[in-house]
């Protein structure tokens, strides 16, 4: 017999997300710039089936439908991301003003409709200018991103509730720049540390800015799992702990703790890391946590080279990741392990202990191949499996002690879903990307009705 849906707080902060390259389209109108991803996109065999995110779910026009449908859900909150681009072209200098209405009138319509808008000021998209420029490689690019926080500071704090300067920088680091998976592409392995240091210190530099631009509730979103040691051998676990270290603590001790989780990892940054280290850890309201699955990883075999998610890992590494064996599987191939969840908020709580501010789980979600609607209906009990078993699992880390104060899933709608095209679908919402008809699938009726019995 399953056991009753546990209770949430009455504050709990129900959520849905997106980004902007994912869902917006328009990547050509009303002055946006070009970003790394319509770059990378262009280039023959970057993206499964040849896809590109030029125009997306549309939500650059069909925003008014989408917020519709996210009050009807009942969510508290909406957590989008700004497309830097659309804001400032060239990543630095001239403005675009019809860039900054578009995200008014966005703004404006989810105040409208009661639901509070959560902003990601970067979730990818780095213009393709400051990517020339040598992207985030480069220090200046963590200075120009403070300036483009400013900018929208200045012209949203009024309305904006949540704010998220970064979001999973890791992701960026490690598929972007050290594998070549993701925009822009780079292979470059270790040397791709100091993309790690450049993006933590634009994360603190725009915490400085948004909050002199008057913003406030300022946190991060960053991508977290446990990682499990293939055994107990020595070997093993001192590979899981080195993997971890570079996933998990490289990006959360900089913020939390004010220092890297090792002098080794220290001494590859550039620039006065001890001064900059000061900036990175400016004080946050709350940490995000993006889950999706745990990683299993054993000591190097010396044998084929390892791949993760796709991508060949350079050789040499102390550590290999391993397939993860007994779970049900998305049919993206991920694990489905919704005690991963408790267990990542638990190894927060028990590192950071009182320094750690309250916790939202800022993504959470899957991809199946959910099948076309008919006669309005799209059943996706799968998703609905997902985010019920992750939901339980986030109650009892919570009745552990953990202070978390809200989930957004991932995603409010279907959308481009980075290197693997449009083959994969996360939304409660499913899209028909040949006439952009919405479509509500069983999983977002579900978390209606579990958002309509918490309160």
């Amino acid at each position: 017999m399953t056991e009753p849906f546990p209770a949430f707080p009455p504050d709990f902060l129900w959520g849905a997300a997106s980004a902007a390259y994912q869902v917006e389209g328009a990547v050509d109108e009303d002055g946006r710039g070009r970003s790394v991803w319509d770059t990378f996109c262009a280039e023959p065999g970057r993206v499964e089936g040849g896809d590109t995110g030029a125009v997306a779910a549309d939500h650059y026009h069909r925003f008014p439908e989408d917020i519709a449908l996210l009050r009807d859900l009942g969510v508290g909150a909406y957590r989008f991301s700004i497309a830097w681009p659309r804001v400032v072209p060239d990543g630095a200098g001239a403005v675009n003003p019809a860039g900054l209405d578009f995200y008014d009138r966005l703004v404006d319509e989810l105040c409208a409709a009661g639901i509070a808008p959560a902003a990601t000021l970067f979730h990818w998209d780095t213009p393709q200018a400051l990517e020339d420029a040598g992207g985030w490689l480069s220090r200046d690019t963590a200075a120009r991103f403070a300036e483009y926080a400013a900018v929208v500071g200045d012209r949203l704090h009024d309305r904006v509730r949540m704010w998220m300067p970064l979001n999973e920088p890791v992701v960026v680091t490690m598929f972007g720049y050290a594998l070549g998976q993701h925009a822009p592409g780079r292979e470059l392995g270790f040397e791709a540390l100091p993309t790690a240091h450049h993006q933590l210190l634009g994360h603190g530099l725009a915490v400085q800015a948004l909050r002199a631009a008057g913003c406030s509730n300022i946190g991060i979103a960053s991508n977290h799992s446990p990682v499990w040691a293939a055994s107990d051998a020595e070997e093993d676990v001192a590979a899981a702990d080195t993997y971890s270290t570079l996933v998990n603590w490289l990006f959360a001790d900089p913020v939390l703790r004010g220092r890297y989780p090792a002098p080794e990892l220290a001494a590859l940054m550039p620039g006065p890391v001890v001064e900059d280290l000061k900036v990175i850890s400016t004080p946050l309201d709350w940490f995000g946590i993006n889950y999706y699955q745990p990683a299993l990883v054993g000591a190097a075999t010396g044998g084929s080279t390892p791949v993760v998610e796709g991508a060949m890992l350079p050789p040499g590494l102390p550590f290999e990741p391993r397939p993860i064996e007994g779970y049900p599987r998305t049919d993206f191939g991920w694990p489905v392990v919704p005690d991963g969840l408790r267990e990542t908020v638990a190894m927060f709580t028990d590192r950071y202990g009182e320094a750690l501010p309250p916790l939202y789980i800022t993504e959470s979600g899957c991809s199946y191949h959910d099948p076309d609607p008919v006669d309005g209906r799209v059943p996706d009990p799968d998703r609905v499996a997902y985010h019920d078993g992750h939901l339980r699992a986030l109650a009892r880390a919570m009745a552990d002690g953990a202070d978390v104060r809200g989930y957004f899933a991932w995603a409010a709608t279907d959308n481009f879903e980075w290197a693997a095209g449009y083959r994969e679908r996360f939304g409660l919402v499913h899209v028909d990307y040949a006439t952009q008809t919405r479509t509500p699938k069983d999983s977002y009726h579900w978390y209606r009705d579990v958002i309509g019995r918490a309160r």
